[in-house]
């Protein structure tokens, strides 16, 4: 048993407080631990719920693969699972949303796991979200019909793979910040997302910053950080 709330000795010390110190709860990364891991954090927070502690939530659990998210719902059977994004909420049902509205954007439909987490992520901080899919820039005319949408949020992720062009060209056309997402989508000298990477961090349009490759949660949590203090949509 653990010796105090989200403590277990030579294994997990919960970040019980960075709800109040940072206005999100910490997030559990799954693919970089046991099953058997995931499992007993699972279980740590179902212990904790049941001891009485209602200020827990939302937790995410992010990339979960088949296995760790069984383990995961074995021990909170209420979270929601989505398989595309790999990622779990619990609770199942998000907070009330509030602030500006997060719009996440995606070149093409081999983007959308991370614009996915990414959007999930911002809404269970709180932010009402958005998904528009495959506007990437090899068809313009597909971005230029969404303009209008885009133009509508307060913070917008634009998820792009192989040369990674689009967060630039959306930049250019909205007045509000951009937070990029490069994705390992792409042939030979996308290297795994390392040249959409490199493109986004050499855009010539002002006001985008960028996040690491795949890095869906940290975009969402970006975007939902932006918005906070933006007026709720009407």
């Amino acid at each position: 048993m653990p010796e105090q709330d989200g403590r277990i000795e030579g294994f997990l010390d919960l970040d019980l407080d960075r709800s109040r110190r940072r206005g999100a709860p910490e997030a559990v990364l799954c693919d970089a631990k046991s099953v058997e891991q995931v499992a007993a954090i699972a279980a740590e927070y179902a212990r904790l719920h049941a001891a009485g502690r209602e200020d827990l939530g939302p937790v995410l659990f992010t990339r979960a693969d088949r296995e760790r998210a069984a383990a995961v719902l074995a021990a909170l059977p209420e979270a929601s699972h989505d398989v595309g994004a790999r990622l779990l909420a619990w609770p199942a049902q998000p907070p009330a949303p509030s602030g500006g509205l997060v719009i996440v954007a995606c070149a093409g439909t081999s983007d959308l796991p991370a614009a996915r987490e990414a959007e999930l992520t911002a809404r269970y901080l709180g932010r009402p979200t958005r998904l528009i899919a495959d506007i990437g820039i090899a068809g313009l005319h597909r971005l230029q019909s969404r303009l209008p949408e885009l133009r509508e949020a307060a913070c917008v992720v634009v998820a792009a793979g192989m040369d990674g062009a689009l967060p630039t060209v959306v930049a250019g056309q909205i007045s509000a910040p951009v937070v990029a997402l490069p994705t390992s989508v792409g042939y030979g000298v996308a290297s795994g997302g390392v040249t959409a990477a490199l493109t986004m961090l050499s855009a010539c349009a002002p006001g985008i910053g960028v996040v690491n490759i795949d890095n869906g949660y940290g975009a969402g949590h970006l975007a939902a950080q932006i918005a906070r203090w933006a007026p709720t949509p009407g």
